[in-house]
């Protein structure tokens, strides 16, 4: 019996998707925990395998609207024996193929050769000189030509090959709708700071090599500004609470969502109790959530409980932007590029690598002076990362 490929559950709140790539054609061999499709919903995007090996057949096409539990494809299971006998006749195959490699010269088709036109082997005359034209009779110099006119503007051409038109995918779709809803639930502001990354540069570069021998990663940015930000949370808890209809949740816990960038869309997978880890930890957590949000691995609960989000468009050269709440957190954080910059340090001009940061908040639940204190905490910890080793 053949074994049935179905739309695996992919959460209470998720009954249907978008079947969007198949990895495999109909008729291919597959093998067992083979990535088979490409499954997008409004939430998270995710891949489906074999449960088993086999032949498979399809029966749903790419781009198709199905249910949780569907069947869209089935594996044959195939016998030893028969692929045996397959690879003995694609050997016999093959070997016949190379003896009828050289097919034989054809016969000479005598009605052919008479049917052949005769080919005239006598030279070509010597064609003929053409007599120079007469001089111009003498008179006034003519005038010069007009040009033609300009042809009457054409017709735009059609839209169907000058746009490339492809419906939203559900995933998208929620994308659009969670940032429009945010700005039309919240009171949203922004605020500004700058930080100075000397110091955090310089211990990246003194300890690096011993970090990646004992860790197996690279110390990256984002642990220090993850620690910063449960530094901060801790000391201005306005940031780390919610509206809830007429109610104010106070969170006691520092789950940090981390903005990762995929082809289908931002994801933010979130790294659970970050005031408990180390820095190693949480560099690898990202590296894990952001390789599982890129390969379409990530699962819904991964994305859910978040108190607080840092996004980085640095990584593409931002300079300065103003983030979006992502709902029903209260604040979200955006790091930017570094770049060297004068700056006044103790009365001296000097050029160090500077970093903008900006604090996107709630209005309606946190003020103006607890974003900005918050904000200074982050900015504070960051240039003295000392205080984040000693917790001071």
């Amino acid at each position: 019996m053949p074994l049935e490929v179905k739309i695996p559950p992919m959460g209470e709140s998720i009954s249907s998707g978008v079947l969007a790539k198949w990895h495999v054609a109909d008729g291919d061999a597959v093998r067992k925990d083979q990535p088979l499709f490409e499954l997008e919903t409004d939430k998270i995007t995710s891949e489906g395998a074999a449960e088993g090996p086999g032949r498979i057949s399809l029966l749903v096409q790419a781009g198709s609207e199905v249910r949780i539990g569907q069947v869209v494809a089935t594996i044959e299971e195939e016998k030893k024996e028969e692929g045996e006998r397959g690879k003995e006749k694609g050997l016999g195959k093959k070997e016949e193929g190379k003896g009828g490699a050289e097919a034989p010269a054809a016969e000479p088709n005598p009605t052919a050769a008479k049917q052949q036109p005769k080919v005239d082997t006598r030279k070509p005359e010597a064609p003929l000189r053409a007599s120079p034209p007469p001089p111009p009779l003498a008179g006034p110099a003519p005038t010069a030509a007009r040009p033609p006119s300009l042809p009457p503007n054409a017709p735009a051409a059609s839209p169907a090959g000058r746009q490339t038109r492809r419906k939203l995918t559900p995933l998208r779709q929620r994308i659009a709708e969670r940032l429009v809803a945010s700005q039309h639930e919240a009171a949203m502001l922004t605020t500004f700071n700058e930080v100075d990354m000397s110091a955090v540069m310089a211990l990246r570069a003194k300890y690096q090599d011993d970090f990646v021998g004992r860790y197996g990663i690279k110390l990256g940015l984002m642990s220090f500004f993850a620690k910063a930000v449960v530094r901060a949370l801790k000391e201005v808890p306005s940031v780390n609470a919610q509206i809830d209809a007429d109610t104010i949740v106070e969170n006691h816990y520092y789950d940090l969502g981390i903005a990762v960038s995929t082809e289908k869309g931002l994801m933010v997978p979130v790294i659970r109790d970050c005031d408990q880890l180390g820095m190693a930890d949480i560099e690898k957590r990202i590296a894990e959530a952001a390789k599982n949000a890129r390969e379409g691995r990530i699962t819904l609960a991964d994305l859910e409980g978040g108190v607080f989000t840092i996004t980085n468009g640095g990584i593409f050269g931002s300079m300065l932007s103003t983030p979006i709440i992502n709902p029903p957190q209260s604040a979200i954080l955006g790091l930017h590029a570094i770049n060297d910059r004068p700056v006044a340090v103790n009365g001296q001009v000097v050029v160090r690598p500077m970093m903008y940061l900006a604090l996107s908040y709630d209005h309606r639940i946190v003020d103006g002076r607890e974003a900005v204190t918050f904000l200074v905490k982050v900015k504070q910890a960051v240039e003295d990362p000392t205080r984040l080793l000693l917790s001071v």
